[in-house]
């Protein structure tokens, strides 16, 4: 008996959709860094890039617990001394919800090229409205 190793050129990959509405931030993330990383699939192999697409909606209606809001800082460094720009969650959620839930989704993937590629499969938007309907995307139900 031979152990099975998925190749990334014979995958077929599905589409899936996540409605964020009333969701806490982290478990939504959660959700779609297993389909992106492919671990939703029985021929999972870790390393082969084997995920999906994901489609994230209403990344500005997702929520965060606790005091998150007001105490947790989104940091970017220019390289440059004194080139540190914080932005806390409260004006992150309220201008580019899509970068948080994308921030959140890439802190939980594996961080070598697997991830990188895997990313680049993340379609999130702030509304309802997204261009994928021709690709006939899964919904997915968060618990």
């Amino acid at each position: 008996m031979s152990t099975f190793m998925a190749k990334a050129e014979t995958l077929e990959r599905k589409w899936y959709v996540i409605d964020a509405t009333d969701m806490p931030l982290g478990k939504v993330a959660v959700v779609a860094a297993n389909i992106l990383r492919g671990k939703n699939r029985p021929e999972f192999t870790p390393h082969v890039d084997c995920g999906e697409y994901v489609i994230i909606i209403n990344a500005s209606k997702a929520v965060l617990t606790g005091k998150k809001l007001e105490q947790k800082f989104y940091h970017r460094h220019s390289g440059y001394i004194g080139g540190l720009k914080s932005v806390d969650y409260k004006t992150l959620m309220a201008t580019r919800p899509e970068l948080a839930m994308q921030l959140a989704v890439k802190g939980m993937l594996p961080h070598n090229h697997i991830g990188d590629k895997s990313i680049t499969r993340l379609k999130v938007y702030a509304d309802a409205e997204h261009n994928h309907q021709a690709q006939q995307p899964i919904p997915v139900v968060v618990d």
